[in-house]
C-alpha cells in the first residue's frame, strides 16, 4: 500500500518500523530479494525518519498477504482458541450471543503487531496474552462494563504488540497474562 503524499512526511514509529522489516524479511524468505537488497533495504528502513523515507525502500516489493487478517464469528455459542495456533496479522472475532476465549499464550505469533477487533453483543470475552506482550486497549468502546486489564511491565524486550479495538456490547473484556 502506498501512503498517501500528504502522509510522506510524518514520522515514522516504532510499529512501522517493524511492520517494514517483516516485510522485506517475508520477501527475501519468498526469493523476490538478494541478499545484498536485503542488506540494503533493511539499513534504509533501519534509519528512516519518515514515511517517505519508508518508501524507497519498500518499493517493487509485492503488496503483503492478504491472508493475514482471519475473521472468527458465531451468532451464538462459544469461539475458542488455545493451544499451539497461528494467529494472524489482523483478527477479527465477532459474536452475537456467546463467551470468547482466546488463549495467546502457546500461540504462533509471526508479527510484531497484532490487531485484535472484536465486535462482541452479549455475553464475556477472555484474552490471555503472552508474558511479555504489551497490550493496548485505547481503541476498545464497552458497553454496560468496563474492560479488566492490569498491564504488566514485560519480563523480556520483544514481545509482540497486542492491539485491541472494536465493541463490547453488554460483557466484559477480561484481560490477563499468561505466568508461565
Amino acid at each position: 500500500m502506498t501512503p498517501r503524499p500528504e502522509n510522506l512526511a510524518r514520522l515514522v514509529g516504532d510499529d512501522e518500523r517493524d511492520t517494514a522489516v517483516q516485510r522485506l524479511r517475508e520477501a527475501y524468505a519468498k526469493g523476490h530479494l538478494t541478499h545484498e537488497e536485503m542488506d540494503e533495504r533493511l539499513d534504509q528502513v533501519l534509519s528512516a525518519r519518515t514515511h517517505g523515507d519508508l518508501a524507497t525502500p519498500l518499493a517493487a516489493l509485492p503488496d503483503e498477504d492478504a491472508g493475514t487478517t482471519s475473521t472468527i464469528g458465531a451468532a451464538t455459542g462459544r469461539i475458542k482458541r488455545r493451544g499451539p495456533w497461528r494467529v494472524p496479522r489482523v483478527l477479527k472475532v465477532e459474536s452475537a450471543f456467546g463467551r470468547v476465549h482466546l488463549d495467546l499464550s502457546k500461540a504462533i505469533i509471526d508479527h510484531p503487531v497484532v490487531d485484535i477487533e472484536l465486535q462482541v453483543g452479549t455475553g464475556r470475552a477472555k484474552i490471555t496474552v503472552p508474558r511479555d506482550a504489551i497490550v493496548e486497549i485505547e481503541g476498545l468502546h464497552t458497553g454496560l462494563k468496563d474492560a479488566r486489564y492490569t498491564p504488566r511491565r514485560p519480563t523480556r524486550p520483544g514481545g509482540p504488540k497486542i492491539r485491541i479495538t472494536g465493541a463490547m456490547g453488554l460483557g466484559r473484556l477480561k484481560i490477563r497474562h499468561a505466568r508461565r
